[in-house]
């Protein structure tokens, strides 16, 4: 996966710690290790109840798990492994579409997920939503579908192993009885790929809704003074045109004594312009 990062483009961080530039991505990184921290201090599996997500927790007004659940994780070889790729391919797509359209695009992850998952639960039996493995995934997903050839580890295309990827994380939790997670990943798939798409990302899969439009380019404004003296020279020549016509057709004896002082007006006109 060499040279990966070539792909950027975009370098313009909402601020700098030190040397180190934070933009969107960043920005979500430091933010879950700031949340993994606490974990330490207090045991794992506390830190995780006390914020990860389910429906049934809103009735008592924990609204604040609508947020928090991307960082209900604690300290485990796992979390690491989650950031590290949410670094990754975060960065690397955010270099090739901006800060901006990042941040909307995480935003969206987790909403769409959210959203998915209250669905899914609603209708099934579902175990706790949490961690930023969840838009980890989805941002892998997004990387794969942009760059579907790229190679990596023993040379697998990167839709070979989105394809494994994915099979594994819909296969997996069936074995153990939790059909709500697979049907909330499934839901969210199509609005994701939308949302990637509006940010312009997937550009190349036109079956995806969601293109961001093209504004057409204004024609530059004309000043006034310009925009008479090039009318004037395009009603001139129109009348050039005519007086030359008729000479040609009846002679230069047809033109009246008015047509003749009007003929030289406009060539010295046309001359002078």
């Amino acid at each position: 996966m060499s040279g990966l990062f070539g792909y950027r483009q975009h370098t313009d961080p909402w601020f700098r710690i030190g040397r180190l530039e934070v933009g969107t991505t960043m920005f979500v990184v430091l933010l879950s290790v700031a949340f993994i921290v606490p974990s330490v201090a207090i045991a794992n599996q506390g830190w995780v109840r006390a914020t990860y997500y389910h429906p049934s927790l809103l009735a008592d007004g924990q609204l604040w798990r609508l947020c928090t659940w991307p960082f209900a994780e604690g300290l485990s070889i796992w979390s690491a492994l989650a950031v590290f790729m949410l670094w990754y391919f975060g960065t690397m797509l955010e270099g090739q579409i901006g800060r901006n359209a990042m941040a909307r695009l995480l935003i969206g992850i987790w909403a769409t997920s959210t959203i998915t998952y209250s669905l899914a639960a609603y209708l099934l039996p579902a175990t706790a939503l949490y961690g930023v493995g969840t838009i980890e995934f989805m941002l892998v997903l997004i990387w794969i579908g942009e760059y579907p050839t790229a190679r990596f580890v023993f040379n697998i295309p990167a839709w070979v192993f989105g394809a494994v990827i994915l099979a594994l994380s819909l296969l997996q939790p069936l074995g153990v009885g939790d059909y709500a997670s697979p049907l909330a990943l499934l839901l969210a798939l199509v609005p994701v790929a939308i949302i990637a798409r509006t940010t312009g990302l997937l550009s190349t899969h036109s079956w995806i809704p969601g293109a961001p439009r093209t504004r057409k380019p204004k024609a530059p404004k004309v000043p006034r003074a310009e925009a008479k003296q090039a009318e004037r020279r395009a009603s001139d020549r129109q009348r050039l045109d005519e007086l030359l016509d008729q000479i040609n057709d009846q002679g230069i004896h047809s033109l009246t004594e008015g047509q003749r002082k009007e003929l030289k007006k406009l060539s010295d006109r046309r001359r002078n312009s």
